[in-house]
């Protein structure tokens, strides 16, 4: 008898508890409740996502400062400073002279604007570009740790060209 009246209790009072939690969030007065309470908490106050949009960092300061239009890409072909070594790509345009980029991974992928390209001295990537010139769109293949001639050189009738990608793999 004494265990019954115990577990009796004990039922009682978390019937006791549970009914007075039901009635502090809102339940009998049909207030938002603790559901409603934690989705406005998160909904309103929680961080957002993060959202990988494959931008280019520090885009507009090299568009500002150099002339490059870089757009976005994988992250493995990125902008350097020329000091001559093998293992980087060398642009050539008449408007920024040389440019320079070092490829890292198995392949990459970079998005960017740069005029009147007529030159690319290759590294040890498989490379490849498209360029456009007016409303044509060329590709052109890199030859590896080798000078390509591309663009306006390319071109039977010598017009101006843009690299508009580049794509590289081992």
């Amino acid at each position: 008898m004494k265990a019954r009246s115990a577990i009796l209790r004990i039922v009682g009072a978390a019937l006791a508890a549970g009914a007075l939690t039901w009635v502090a969030v809102g339940g009998v007065t049909g207030g938002a409740g603790a559901e409603g309470l934690a989705t406005k908490a998160i909904a309103d106050e929680g961080p957002g996502y993060a959202i990988e949009d494959f931008s280019y960092p520090n885009a507009d300061k090299i568009l500002a400062e150099q002339k490059i239009k870089l757009k976005s890409g994988d992250g493995h072909i990125l902008l350097t400073e020329c000091t001559g070594a093998p293992e980087q790509m060398e642009v050539f345009s008449h408007k920024n002279e040389k440019v320079c980029f070092r490829t890292t991974g198995n392949k990459g992928y970079l998005s960017l604007e740069i005029p009147s390209v007529f030159g690319i001295k290759g590294n040890e990537y498989a490379s490849q570009v498209n360029m456009t010139t007016g409303t044509e769109e060329k590709t052109f293949n890199v030859d590896k740790n080798a000078w390509t001639a591309v663009g306006e050189t390319a071109d039977e009738k010598g017009r101006d060209f843009m690299l508009l990608e580049i794509r590289t793999s081992k």
